[in-house]
């Protein structure tokens, strides 16, 4: 197999995760052996992110565990690009975290005071919210709390979902907006849209044209927009062709039915 034309033009390759290279527990179609083209090509790959419930170190086996060859160095996750903004924050009167055990190391290791189960909780001067699986409500009570009191709101992205094995599952974007909704307040939003953990992925890859491969039309594209990079939308996740088709400015570069189709062109 030999790359497709598009793919033979770009040094480097950014590409998303849920929805792209797996959905749930089960890889997409040769995804495998498209990221085998990618590195015989001498492409360089980073594995980028939105879902806060992993760790770096628990993507990187899961790549290997689907047959993917992937390094720490090669995963970019928002909770590593939470914890770079809050490392360069003083520390305040506590941090209350909605998130996976991921988050709560990632805003640990940045110096922050984690506040959760005390009686300050409802004085944190800073509240960071990531999708969880055991999302409880008393997590919602304490944040909505902390915020209508002057914290903070800092959260991982605002995707409304994400697919999973049995259908799409409510993303960190569905518990942003009930706690905007609550307080009338806006998060700040550290994953995509927003550009950084695409330049995060930049300065580990260096100099060179690269190209982001994702999903989501709302995110993946609008964030290597804001980075200044082309992206091409695979159909293995949250678009149809039918909504990638018409989007414009920006417009992906290409819209393939899989990452393998995408790659290689079969």
């Amino acid at each position: 197999m030999a790359l497709s034309a598009l793919l033979a033009s770009y040094d480097h390759v950014v590409l998303d995760l849920d929805g792209c290279v797996w959905v749930g527990e089960e890889s997409t179609r040769e995804a495998p052996d498209a990221l085998s083209e990618l590195r015989a090509a001498g492409k360089s790959v980073a594995f980028v992110t939105n879902d806060s419930r992993r760790s770096p170190e628990e993507y990187v086996r899961k790549l290997w565990a689907l047959g993917l060859r992937a390094s720490l160095e090669e995963v970019v996750t928002v909770g590593a690009a939470i914890q770079h903004v809050l490392a360069e924050r003083g520390q305040g009167n506590g941090t209350y975290v909605i998130g996976s055990p991921a988050i709560f190391r990632h805003v640990a290791e940045s110096g922050q005071r984690i506040v959760n189960g005390t009686e300050r909780a409802a004085a944190a001067d800073l509240v960071i919210v990531a999708g969880h699986d055991d999302l409880h409500f008393a997590e919602l009570r304490a944040a909505t709390q902390a915020i209508l009191a002057g914290a903070e709101m800092i959260a991982a992205g605002r995707d409304r979902t994400f697919p999973a094995d049995d259908g799409p599952w409510p993303g960190t974007g569905a518990i942003v907006a009930a706690l905007e909704y609550a307080t009338a307040r806006t998060a700040s939003i550290v994953g995509k849209p927003e550009p950084q953990l695409f330049f995060t992925a930049l300065d580990r890859m260096g100099p060179g044209r690269t190209l982001v491969i994702g999903d989501r039309l709302d995110a993946d594209l609008a964030a290597a927009a804001a980075a200044g990079l082309d992206a091409a939308i695979v159909l293995t996740g949250a678009s149809t062709r039918a909504e990638a088709e018409v989007a414009e400015d920006p417009a992906p570069v290409a819209i393939a039915d899989d990452l393998h189709a995408l790659v290689v062109g079969s």
